[in-house]
């Protein structure tokens, strides 16, 4: 039986994002997504939302932590991404350097799946 747990003293602080190269991969999320630059060492860099945003201090900080190993397996985790226009947002996510990739998805599905620059898959929905 698991242990009660108090919500208003636990808060997700960061997704960690393993990579080669913190700082090649954080531009892409960087560009991507228009957050900003907190932390930035050859280790390990830190994307924040705009400063200001309904975002800031709610939705969790990106961690990308410099690893020696590659990624073999696609991922057990993801983010979906839902913007008002789909396919302008793939255009732009492909010319930042993210690729259409197949996982096994169902031919007509209503969302894409892409890419980033590690190979780290992500799915762009269609918008509500």
């Amino acid at each position: 039986m698991p242990l009660p747990c108090n919500p208003m003293s636990l808060r997700i602080q960061c997704f960690c994002i393993d990579t080669h190269d913190p700082t090649r991969i954080a531009t892409f999320w960087e560009s991507a997504l228009g957050w900003r630059r907190t932390y930035d060492q050859d280790e390990e860099v830190v994307l924040e939302p705009p400063e200001g945003s309904a975002e800031d201090g709610v939705a969790p900080d990106m961690l990308f932590l410099r690893v020696p190993e590659d990624k073999t397996v696609k991922n057990r985790i993801h983010f979906d991404l839902r913007p008002d226009d789909q396919a302008a947002e793939v255009r732009r996510f492909t010319g930042l350097g993210a690729r259409e990739v197949s996982i096994g998805q169902a031919a007509g599905t209503s969302w894409v799946v892409m890419a980033d620059p590690d190979g780290n898959e992500f799915c762009v929905l269609k918008p509500l």
